[in-house]
């Protein structure tokens, strides 16, 4: 059974300055044609999406030379009010943290710096009572306990063992309160055990699935929008209880990006439903 949907509001950037200029995962290949219109046009479908569903969005303003801030995931996280900014593993992509934290200040949010890389919730996932917080690749383990005390939730590390699947976000999603969907092998051995433990009702999706990017997916609890290209999963869901709508962001998935990458949720308390 699924929940309610439940109102979010988002944050999102407008890929104007999309490209693949540089290679920080698997998925980016800087000598392959990228189409910056059709990745503005895929991502404004995704921005429509949210909009007729009811969220709302709101938008920061994309800087030339960062082709990477449509991720805007990545840019922090916002929980009860509370914005912890993030600190950049790689470089090319250090310079979209201080244009995301502008933001969070500007809107009134209480701010929080990093101590350690830290790539927001494309690495922390509030899910019910528990934070789930990946490494591996990108957010470093140190960062964890700063997440505990400054957001008040039991903080829960998610070791993720396949450089494919460099976020968290890229290997799990959050459907509700009380269920998550993911793709077991991204994950070590005792991750995989904490997350039965945590979570016996989850969804596991095929690697399949796992390589178009369908768990890289955004969820009011009753729709869930993912990749189009991700259908088994997609069946999963709807056998389930949710509504799923696809997506096409292939253009974007060429830099390692889907729907929940573009999308950062700002929680100011309790969500209305």
């Amino acid at each position: 059974m699924t929940t309610d949907a439940t109102r979010q509001r988002f944050l999102m950037c407008r890929p104007t300055h999309f490209a693949v200029d540089y290679a920080i995962n698997p998925w980016m290949d800087p000598t392959a044609p990228v189409d910056a219109d059709l990745a503005i046009r895929q991502w404004e479908q995704l921005r429509q999406t949210y909009v007729d569903l009811g969220h709302e969005v709101e938008l920061i303003d994309p800087v030339v030379g960062l082709p990477d801030m449509v991720f805007a995931a990545n840019g922090g996280t916002v929980i009860d009010g509370k914005a912890m900014a993030v600190q950049f593993r790689d470089p090319q992509r250090a310079d979209e943290a201080p244009a995301y934290r502008a933001w969070f200040e500007a809107a009134g949010f209480e701010m929080y710096d990093p101590k350690h890389v830290n790539e927001g919730e494309g690495d922390v996932l509030l899910a019910g009572d528990h934070l789930l917080a990946g490494t591996g690749f990108r957010t470093a383990h140190a960062s964890h306990a700063q997440l505990q005390e400054v957001f008040g939730y039991p903080v829960v590390t998610m070791q993720l063992v396949d450089p494919r699947f460099y976020h968290l976000d890229t290997a799990l999603t959050v459907l509700d309160e009380r269920t998550v969907a993911y793709l077991p092998e991204a994950f070590s051995p005792g991750s995989q055990a904490v997350l039965r433990r945590l979570f016996p009702d989850a969804i596991h999706a095929t690697m399949a699935d796992a390589e178009v990017l369908g768990l890289n997916a955004v969820s009011d609890g009753r729709h869930v929008v993912l990749p189009a290209q991700a259908t088994d999963l997609a069946a999963k869901l709807r056998d389930r209880g949710y509504q799923t709508i696809g997506i096409d962001l292939s253009e974007l998935r060429k830099a390692g990006g889907g729907p929940k990458c573009c999308t950062l949720r700002l929680r100011q308390g309790k969500a209305v439903k």
